[in-house]
């Protein structure tokens, strides 16, 4: 008998503690494959986030650190520069990069800092509860938005990080995919292989992949209509695109 689907040898034999549908699971698989064809697991060091991807290093079998909420970017920061001859990647959620965090990925991406970070956007604060994040989008329910988003109340408009980053000198990639179905996923997997692939080659700056990912459970939809939703709607206001680079 041929095997034709095999887990990753960077990935860990351990059960999920992600929800039915989340997209978590896929680009942790994806993450894997990249180090291992890259040849790159044991000189990798990875910033889990705080979020529903806090727990990351149960997953991927590199060396990886825990911190504070949003804080990702300026431990990798120390990291490369303490260990420049290491890979360096942070995997953050909307809540942590684009809340709290918003100062950390901004000044790392203005001091042009030699890092890859993987951004995962699935517009909602997932592992508190589903209340509304920056990435949110107009009209969106969420537990904090009972009516929908909506900016006339104060509530604001979904926060585009990756166009924000794309304008500064200090990155020197960005690009935007989506977990929607199989060419989502290929592409996404080629987005970050290219990301990691520039901090391998030294490239002058910060790298940037960000993922549009399901949320089935707070966004109070089934799997298959989750990833029809970020095709119908999500990808409209978060357009898929290389941004730079």
């Amino acid at each position: 008998m041929t095997t034709v689907f095999k887990r990753t040898p960077v990935l860990k034999d351990c059960p999920t503690h992600y929800c039915p549908g989340c997209g978590h699971g896929i680009a942790h698989r994806l993450v894997a494959e990249v180090l291992d064809e890259l040849d790159i697991q044991a000189r990798t060091i990875g910033i889990a986030p705080v979020g529903c991807a806090v727990l990351a290093y149960n997953y991927l079998d590199v060396d990886m650190i825990e911190v504070a909420h949003g804080r990702a970017p300026a431990v990798a920061t120390g990291m490369k520069r303490t260990n420049p001859d290491k890979i360096i990647f942070s995997y953050q959620g909307d809540g942590d990069l684009a809340a709290i965090g918003t100062a950390e990925i901004i000044h790392a991406a203005h001091r042009a800092e030699r890092i890859t970070v993987i951004f995962i956007n699935n517009a909602v604060f997932g592992m508190t509860g589903g209340q509304m994040a920056p990435t949110t989008m107009l009209g969106q329910v969420t537990a904090t938005t009972q009516q929908g988003r909506n900016p006339s109340n104060g509530q604001g408009y979904p926060l585009q990080v990756s166009e924000i980053l794309a304008l500064l000198p200090g990155t020197v990639y960005v690009e935007r995919c989506a977990l929607n179905g199989v060419p989502g996923i290929r592409r996404t997997k080629a987005a970050m292989k290219h990301a990691f692939q520039l901090q391998m080659d030294d490239a002058p700056g910060l790298s940037l992949v960000e993922v549009l990912s399901p949320c089935p459970t707070y966004w109070r939809m089934s799997p298959a209509k989750a990833m029809k939703w970020i095709d119908e709607q999500m990808s409209q206001v978060f357009p898929i695109a290389r941004l730079k680079g």
